[in-house]
């Protein structure tokens, strides 16, 4: 068979898949849209998406469904690209889901917003920070996480308790969120009285991060700051050992010093690091410690990042706000999500306005200490379950 021919009877497949959706959601499921990376750069994030995406529908159609429905995912691929989300997003939009949850990263979000909100459809997003998705946002664009700026100050406030710490160098990758978190320290740290000696950014590819921080070892700060995924985290923190750079404090913001998967990376080069959260598997919230049990169990027995938590979140918000509106008709939905008041295992939700965020939740930033192999949660002291751990230079 020629290629032309597979892909032909592939694409005939795929319509006929589609049209058997159509008639199941006609006879009592409801279907919900969502575009995840399950392949490409981002695909570890994608799998704790999916897995969160699992455990909250199992959940939802375990207790009668909503509104007498049975609850459908469709997750499409968006294989880490742009174009390729908002492809996705189209296939989705044409299907009339109600709404779409997703992406993953930040770059690929932020048009992903921009062409729902074209088309007049809510878009639900859960883990990505960029504080452009909600500042200025729109009116089609409801965010679970914390943006940015929630991470980085969490942070700052708590580097501010702790003595002796004047100087910072900071280092993230060159993307949306990178850049996003570059804005948020460059303007935060000097209003909070930390000086930056070092400020700098890498492109997407770089593996050698060595001169960078044998620079940073040369300016001796008390703190050094990454924002980096997945894999570039693990290098750092392995080449900040290589280098001998010893900093007071190590901090990662959230994403990839976040996953399980820089634990097991990194080995003991990820000791003592501070990890900014907003969900880690020791959080206080009510069900969290089941819900951590459910999704380490529907990762096959994989830590889940708080990534998963987040996109569990996600779907039980949507569910959520499809049976108050009562239907599917998007701006019901919108409406519905607007008025969204929930306490979940993952934390609280309510999109709110305020200080030029359009419809973003509101969690407590969360600091943790990778201690003995595992993220413990040190600050702030009402969620705190360690101690932090401040090794002498």
């Amino acid at each position: 068979m020629t290629p032309a021919r597979r892909r032909g009877r592939g694409r005939a497949a795929a319509l006929l898949a589609l049209a058997l959706l159509g008639s199941v959601s006609a006879q009592g499921t409801l279907r919900v849209g969502a575009v995840t990376s399950l392949s490409g750069r981002f695909a570890t994030f994608g799998q704790m998406q999916q897995a969160g995406y699992k455990v909250a529908t199992d959940e939802i159609n375990a207790r009668g469904g909503v509104n007498g429905q049975k609850l459908e995912l469709t997750l499409l691929d968006d294989a880490s690209d742009v174009n390729k989300a908002l492809s996705a997003a189209e296939t989705l939009v044409n299907q009339q889901v109600p709404l779409v949850l997703g992406a993953y990263s930040s770059g690929i979000t932020k048009p992903l917003s921009q062409y729902m909100a074209r088309v007049k459809v809510p878009l639900l997003v859960s883990t990505a920070v960029d504080e452009t998705i909600t500042r200025p946002g729109n009116a089609y664009t409801f965010r679970i996480n914390n943006q940015s700026s929630v991470y980085t100050r969490s942070l700052i406030d708590q580097l501010r308790k702790m003595q002796g710490l004047k100087t910072v160098a900071v280092l993230t990758s060159n993307d949306a969120f990178g850049k996003s978190v570059l804005t948020d320290v460059t303007t935060l740290l000097p209003r909070s009285g930390f000086q930056i000696v070092g400020r700098d950014t890498y492109d997407q590819g770089l593996t050698d991060f060595r001169p960078i921080l044998n620079r940073y070892r040369g300016q001796n700060p008390d703190v050094v700051i990454f924002a980096s995924y997945e894999q570039d985290a693990v290098a750092l923190a392995k080449q900040v050992r290589e280098t001998g750079l010893n900093p007071r404090v190590l901090a990662g913001i959230a994403t990839g010093f976040a996953l399980p998967d820089f634990l097991k990376g990194a080995g003991a080069a990820a000791e003592n690091f501070l990890v900014t959260m907003v969900w880690n598997s020791d959080v206080r919230y009510p069900g969290a410690q089941n819900l951590y049990t459910r999704l380490k169990a529907a990762l096959g027995g994989q830590e889940p990042s708080q990534h998963a938590a987040e996109s569990y979140a996600a779907v039980i918000a949507a569910a959520d706000a499809i049976k108050r509106a009562r239907g599917t008709d998007p701006e019901k939905v919108r409406a519905a999500l607007i008025a969204t008041q929930l306490r979940t295992a993952f934390g609280p939700i309510t999109f709110k306005s305020y200080g030029g965020y359009q419809n973003q939740n509101s969690l407590v930033g969360l600091i943790t200490q990778v201690q003995k192999g595992r993220f413990v949660t040190v600050a702030p002291a009402t969620a705190a379950r360690g101690t932090l751990v401040v090794p002498r230079r």
